[in-house]
């Protein structure tokens, strides 16, 4: 029943974040977030500083695709050597390489031209749903959920979740300062990233519900 209630809620939220992301999807057809993007890209611009400008260039880096595939190479070390754990590195190696494909297939579908109004770095392809967007989301997010469960203190789980919130939330906002995205394409992106996630630890919390628990004995035995 427990695990029921579990893998329900985490479908529901999945759920709810493709939900979120389809009314985003047809918000930006219908151009009703044009106001939105151009006022929020005002703002984060209007901070413009050559420091700051290196700043976001370096989170821009960190979320990029040559930055994430050796970020992950690293993870799946670590989770195979020092955690031991082959399950949660399918997980790991599913959830990462899925989002990216996601990502494409979605800039596909909706073709949605990048801003054109002050870039300070030049990028090509379509705008919505941010890659960037999806990589922190997909890369942290899944890394927060496999990394909760052995860290046992408070303070320690605290500064997880402050970590990957920044690196989520900096390497969003750097596509922003830089020009190359609406603010829009950013939640788009994070919505995505959710419903991917959500969807794959559903399932994997039921197929890891399903496995046979050791008996002492084989324990004893073994």
């Amino acid at each position: 029943m427990n695990g029921n209630f579990k893998f329900s809620r985490v479908v529901m939220v999945s759920l709810l974040s493709l939900l979120a992301f389809s009314m985003m999807a047809f918000l930006i057809n219908a151009d009703k977030v044009n106001n939105f993007d151009s006022t929020i890209i005002q703002f984060i611009q209007g901070f413009e500083a050559p420091v700051l400008t290196q700043i976001m260039e370096f989170f821009t880096f960190i979320g990029s695709t040559a930055t994430v595939i050796v970020l992950c190479l690293v993870i799946i070390f670590f989770l195979y050597k020092v955690l031991h754990h082959r399950t949660e590195l399918i997980l790991f190696v599913v959830v990462v390489a899925g989002s990216p494909l996601l990502n494409f297939i979605l800039k596909s579908i909706f073709q949605r031209a990048r801003p054109d109004l002050h870039r300070l770095i030049e990028i090509g392809g379509y705008s919505f749903p941010s890659g960037h967007a999806m990589n922190a989301f997909t890369v942290y997010g899944i890394l927060t959920f496999l990394l909760w469960r052995h860290i046992f203190n408070r303070s320690g789980r605290t500064l997880l979740l402050l970590f990957s919130s920044i690196m989520i939330a900096m390497i969003g906002i750097s596509r922003i300062y830089l020009g190359v995205h609406y603010p829009s394409d950013i939640i788009g992106g994070y919505l995505a990233s959710a419903f991917w996630i959500g969807i794959s630890i559903g399932f994997f919390q039921r197929y890891k519900e399903r496995q046979p628990v050791p008996s002492k004995r084989l324990l004893k035995r073994s």
